[in-house]
C-alpha cells in the first residue's frame, strides 16, 4: 500500500470541493491538500446547472442573503482578476405572474428581500412620480442596480416584456442575479489551487481511519491500487454521495436528495428574447391540451398526471453567444426524495411537460407543441436539507468537515461555502452567517422552533 501525508484532505472535486481547496490554498496558505474524485473535476452534477446566482433569498434570518451576497462579491472580485474567463453577467431573475391575487405577495417578498440586505426596493405602478426602470444590461456587471423592481404597470410590462403572456400583471426583476460559465470558474480555481500546491487525485474514498475521536487517516483506491493518506482533517465535498461518505466516520447528515432535470432546445423560430434574463413562472397551472389529447391522456395511468396542476416555478433563459438559438428549460415539479443513482434516469415526458409549462409565460412558444425542437436533456441530484440550507463547518468526529447540501444553488453558493469552511479550519473569525449552516444546529430547541413554522425554502 502507498502511504502519503497532507495537511488536508477532500472528497468531492465538484464545485464545493475545489471552493474549498482554492480557499484553503490561495487564501490561506494552507500548501498540502488533496482534491479525491473518482471521476473528472466538476463532472457530475457542478455541470449539469444552469449557472445562475442571485442574493433574492427568503428568511428566517438574513443568513441566506449574506451569504449569496458574499457569493457574488467573491465572483466580482475574481471576474476582475481573471479578465472575466468566465463571463458573469447580471441580467436579473424576472418573477412573473398572472394571478392579481399574487402581487401583495411579490410586494411582501421584495420588501422581506430588502430588509434582510438584498437592495431597496422600486416600485412601477404607472404613476407619474416612479421612479424609471431601468432594463439589465446582457453582458455587464459592473456599476448596476441592487434589489428589486417590482412594475404592476401593464403598459411598462407590454414594452419591455411584450414576450410574455398578455394574462401577466406584475414581473418583479430581482436585479443581483444573472449567469456565469460554471466550468470556466470552476477550473480557474482549480489552477489557481493548484499553483499554490493542491493536488488532484483520481481515486475513490474508501475509508476513514478515526482514533479516540479525532481523524488520522484516508484510505483511497484508485487505478494504482490503494493509498492511504495520513491527514488530520477529511473534508466532505461529496455532493449527492454526501450522506454515505458521511456515515464513513459514523456520520448521519440530515440530507436527503431530489433528481432535477433540464432541457436544451434550439429555438429556431427565435421565439425566447436573446437578452431575456432568468424567466420564472410564479404561478401554479394546468397545461394545455386540445380535448382529444386530453382524452388520450386521460386514458393511460402512466400519462395522466399531465392532467393534473403542476406548481409554480418553470423557468428559461437563453444559453451561449447573442446568435446562438439555445434555450435552457427546467421545471422541478417532481421533489419526491430518490436514491442518487448515475446515469439518472429521467421522465420521458419531462419535456413534453416543461416546454408546455413554459409556453403558459411565453405563448409564442405555443408554435413548437406540434413540431417540438429535439431536446437534449440533462441533470442530477438536489441534495439538500429540510429548510434547504447549507451544511459548512465540523463534524462531532475532530478534524472532520462538511461543506454540501448546496440543493439547486451550489454553483451560487460555492465561493462564500468554500471561503467559510476554509475559515472553519484555520480557526479565523467566522461571519455572523456562520452558526447558521452548522450541522448542530439541528440539536439547537430555538432552530427547532422555527424549523416547525418554515414555510419557504427558496428553491426553484
Amino acid at each position: 500500500m502507498a502511504t502519503s501525508t497532507a495537511d488536508v484532505v477532500i472528497c468531492g472535486a465538484g464545485i464545493a470541493g475545489i471552493s474549498a481547496a482554492y480557499h484553503l490554498a490561495v487564501k490561506c496558505g494552507v500548501e498540502d491538500i488533496v482534491l479525491v474524485d473518482e471521476r473528472p473535476p466538476l463532472s457530475l452534477t457542478s455541470d449539469k446547472s444552469t449557472e445562475c446566482y442571485r442574493n433574492w433569498w427568503p428568511g428566517p434570518g438574513n443568513a441566506m442573503v449574506g451569504l449569496m451576497n458574499r457569493s457574488i462579491d467573491i465572483l466580482e472580485e475574481l471576474a476582475h482578476e481573471s479578465g472575466d474567463v468566465f463571463n458573469l453577467n447580471r441580467r436579473g431573475y424576472f418573477f412573473v405572474t398572472a394571478n392579481p391575487d399574487r402581487v401583495q405577495d411579490f410586494r411582501v417578498h421584495a420588501e422581506e428581500s430588502a430588509n434582510l440586505g438584498a437592495g431597496p426596493v422600486r416600485y412601477h405602478t404607472g404613476h407619474p412620480d416612479d421612479p424609471p426602470y431601468y432594463p439589465a444590461p446582457t453582458s455587464c456587471f459592473e456599476d448596476q442596480l441592487t434589489g428589486a423592481d417590482l412594475i404592476t404597470d401593464t403598459d411598462l410590462i407590454r414594452e419591455h416584456f411584450p414576450y410574455l403572456s398578455e394574462e401577466t400583471v406584475a414581473v418583479v426583476h430581482a436585479r443581483r442575479c444573472g449567469w456565469f460559465s460554471a466550468q470556466q470558474l470552476g477550473m480557474y480555481l482549480l489552477n489557481r489551487a493548484r499553483e499554490n500546491g493542491a493536488k488532484l487525485t483520481e481515486a475513490r474514498v474508501e475509508a476513514v481511519d478515526v482514533t479516540k475521536g479525532r481523524v488520522q487517516a484516508v484510505h483511497l483506491r484508485g487505478g494504482e491500487g490503494p493509498t492511504k493518506i495520513t491527514t488530520h482533517n477529511f473534508v466532505n465535498a461529496a455532493g449527492p454521495f454526501l450522506k454515505p461518505v458521511g456515515q464513513l466516520i459514523g456520520a448521519d447528515l440530515p440530507v436527503f436528495s431530489e433528481l432535477h432535470a433540464k432541457i436544451a432546445i434550439k429555438d429556431s423560430l427565435g421565439v425566447f428574447p436573446r437578452e431575456a434574463g432568468l424567466l420564472i413562472w410564479a404561478d401554479p397551472q394546468f397545461l394545455s391540451w386540445t380535448e382529444e389529447e386530453r382524452s388520450l391522456i386521460s386514458e393511460d395511468e402512466e400519462t395522466s398526471f399531465m392532467l393534473d396542476q403542476f406548481p409554480h416555478g418553470v423557468h428559461a433563459r437563453p444559453d451561449g453567444p447573442p446568435d446562438s438559438p439555445i434555450v435552457l428549460i427546467l421545471w422541478t415539479y417532481d421533489t419526491d426524495p430518490v436514491k442518487p443513482l448515475f446515469p439518472p434516469n429521467f421522465d420521458p415526458y419531462y419535456p413534453e411537460i416543461v416546454l408546455r409549462g413554459l409556453a403558459t409565460m411565453i405563448p409564442g412558444l405555443r408554435e413548437y407543441f406540434n413540431r417540438a425542437p429535439k431536446p437534449f436533456v440533462d441533470g442530477g441530484y438536489y441534495t439538500k436539507t429540510r429548510e434547504n440550507r447549507p451544511l459548512v463547518g465540523p463534524f462531532a468526529v475532530e478534524g472532520s468537515w462538511v461543506i454540501g447540501a448546496l440543493s439547486g444553488f451550489g454553483l451560487m453558493a460555492s465561493l462564500a461555502c468554500g471561503e467559510l469552511l476554509a475559515t472553519h479550519i484555520s480557526r479565523n473569525d467566522l461571519p455572523p452567517y456562520a452558526p447558521w449552516f452548522l450541522v448542530e444546529r439541528y440539536q439547537n430547541p430555538e432552530y427547532q422552533d422555527l424549523l416547525r413554522n418554515w414555510t419557504d425554502t427558496g428553491q426553484l
